[in-house]
């Protein structure tokens, strides 16, 4: 697929030396099907400025700006993309800013004004900190519109799980509480370079107007212990808050006898409310 008068993915990663680190999270997405698909997961796009974090050779980068995004702000910290992602930057004149430097170390409220979107293939290595970071930014509703990106499958199915599913935990019930999260599709290991061990995930996450009253510390202890013990009955693992345990599970509708696993997310910002 031709997505625009640049040269091909391998082409560029040839001709740049971009063989993909370990150490900094690197798998590829070379497929500009699919590359284009993950833009489109985000749409609409157009006149949209959209963040992306480790564009790497620039294959998604390439598909937001080909479906119509009016500013993509690229944060890469491997400096041996830059001169790539710079030829991209000259294609498409005054569309796409780079900044050198590390995902964790951003300001992202301050990279634009008004709502932005954030779509990024993340390095598999800080994925996880980064969606964290971003949906317990204060305040709430948050500086993004829409959140799509990719993750190794496991942890998609971490982000969308629901009470009594093997993967529901600590990020399952942040993810519900503050957005709406569906699994877009799955993308297989052959499509990058080099290939990951497992199958990744697109997930597209849309932040819910509202955090219900509850302050995200409280929603956080409470969950830690919760759990912490998880095969525990909750009677016995909220102990760890160091307060009492009966109103906590009163103000609940909490019999006591119930595994973290089996709570709906609203139980959970119920017993938040009750630690304040």
């Amino acid at each position: 697929m031709q997505i625009d008068t640049l040269p091909p993915l391998r082409d560029v990663i040839a001709r740049h030396d971009l063989r993909a680190r370990k150490e900094l999270g690197q798998n590829f997405l070379l497929d500009l099907n699919l590359t284009a698909r993950v833009a489109r997961v985000a749409a609409p796009l157009v006149g949209a400025t959209v963040i992306e974090v480790g564009p790497g050779p620039g294959g998604l980068t390439r598909a937001l700006l080909a479906e119509g995004a009016g500013r993509v702000i690229a944060i890469e910290r491997d400096e041996r993309a830059l001169p790539a992602l710079a030829e991209i930057a000259a294609a498409y004149p005054g569309r796409l800013e780079v900044i050198a430097g590390d995902a964790l170390a951003i300001d992202y409220r301050a990279l634009a004004e008004g709502p932005v979107k954030i779509v990024s293939n993340l390095p598999y290595n800080i994925g996880t900190e980064l969606l964290t970071r971003w949906l317990t930014s204060e305040p709430w509703p948050p500086f993004f519109e829409s959140l799509t990106l990719m993750f190794q499958r496991e942890v998609a199915e971490r982000i969308v799980a629901r009470p009594g599913d093997e993967a529901y935990g600590r990020l399952g019930v942040l993810c519900g509480w503050r957005t709406e999260a569906r699994i877009a599709f799955n993308v297989g290991r052959e499509a990058f370079t080099p290939p990951p061990k497992v199958t990744s995930s697109v997930v597209h996450l849309r932040p819910r107007a509202t955090s219900d009253g509850v302050a995200v510390r409280d929603l956080e202890a409470v969950t830690r212990a919760a759990f912490g013990q998880r095969r525990k009955m909750v009677r016995q693992s909220l102990k760890s808050l160091g307060m009492p345990i009966e109103p906590l599970l009163a103000a609940a509708g909490l019999r006591g006898d119930e595994r973290a696993e089996t709570l709906a997310v609203e139980t959970f910002l119920a017993l938040a409310r009750a630690r304040q």
